[in-house]
């Protein structure tokens, strides 16, 4: 039975499927050519990350060749998941692989914000040998973490990650989630210890109204859930981290409060014309920007490949 990377999988992941007897395809085939592609092959499973799409119209034109989409990651925007499903066609993900690689993106941006290393690292090259002064006054205004309360909207496997890496740094938290219930928190150390505690959720406006910096991770890309309504409710000099989906954030309202100084800063790894961001958001002193790297470290390469292995081999072996 053949699968097709098309985005790609890790060789642990590769190496698992072919011991159990599979053949693993990892051409990147073009979207407009891929129905073609995976008839001509006898592609019986097809493996995706956000670069290929799996609509409908592609389904129908497979007439019932494809017995499983895999999606390496945990949005499914990209999948038609329910006809899929319609069809008798297994839809698996990897919702757990990648939340540390996020939460750790996260921090990566915050600590980066707070004490402008978005800014830094790019003029500190041009003008670090001739206005160091100016530039150490300039970035002299940075704070810490420690003290100041971290709203997260959206309390999955993500958000709980944030919210564990959040209390390591002495921060406050505020939680929203469609689920008002509490959530029993554990907070693992290197040494195998750890400690729980229980966070209950509280109401979408308490979160904007009392936080130093919202996260977001919340799935449904193109519906803004952040725009000059939100913006207006949150702390002045506030800062926003979405590493969720594009378009969830208004850019035109956030970049249009950064610019009047009612936010402070912002960090972005996702955009709502990926793969063509924006030039306003990507020319704004006020932004941390990267390219949708959240699941992108070795490790969640790693699990995503080898979950998605075990999943295809229950499923179709």
């Amino acid at each position: 039975m053949k699968v097709l990377a098309n985005d790609g999988i890790s060789p642990s992941g590769k190496q698992k499927l072919e011991a159990a007897g599979f053949e693993v395809d990892t051409t990147t085939v073009a979207q407009n050519q891929l129905a073609n592609y995976i008839k001509e092959n006898n592609v019986s499973a097809l493996l995706v990350r956000s670069a290929t799409t799996v609509r409908k119209e592609l389904m129908d034109e497979l007439n019932g060749q494809l017995k499983l989409i895999g999606r390496g990651g945990v949005g499914m925007d990209n999948i038609d998941v329910e006809y899929a499903r319609s069809k008798g066609i297994h839809v698996i993900n990897t919702p757990a692989a990648s939340s540390r690689s996020v939460a750790e993106l996260v921090f990566a941006h915050l600590l980066g914000m707070v004490r402008f290393l978005f800014d830094s690292n790019q003029k500190m090259p041009l003008e670090g040998d001739t206005h160091f002064k100016v530039l150490k006054k300039n970035y002299g205004a940075g704070s810490e973490l420690k003290g100041k309360t971290l709203g997260i909207i959206g309390f999955g496997r993500i958000g709980r990650e944030v919210a564990a890496m959040a209390y390591g740094l002495g921060m406050k938290l505020a939680v929203h989630d469609n689920d008002p219930n509490p959530v029993e928190l554990t907070i693992p150390f290197a040494d195998g210890q750890s400690i729980k505690t229980v966070i209950t959720p509280v109401d979408f406006e308490t979160v904007l109204k009392t936080s130093d910096f919202i996260s977001l991770h919340v799935s449904g890309a193109g519906n803004a859930l952040i725009g000059k309504k939100e913006i207006a409710m949150m702390k002045d000099r506030a800062g926003i981290v979405n590493t969720a989906r594009g378009g969830i954030v208004d850019e035109v309202d956030l970049i249009a409060a950064l610019d009047e100084g009612k936010l402070r800063y912002a960090a972005l790894d996702v955009f709502v014309n990926e793969p063509n961001p924006a030039m306003k958001v990507l020319m704004s002193p006020y932004t941390s920007l990267t390219p949708h790297i959240g699941a992108a470290t070795m490790e969640a390469q790693d699990r995503i490949g080898e979950e998605l292995a075990d999943q295809i081999i229950s499923l179709l072996k």
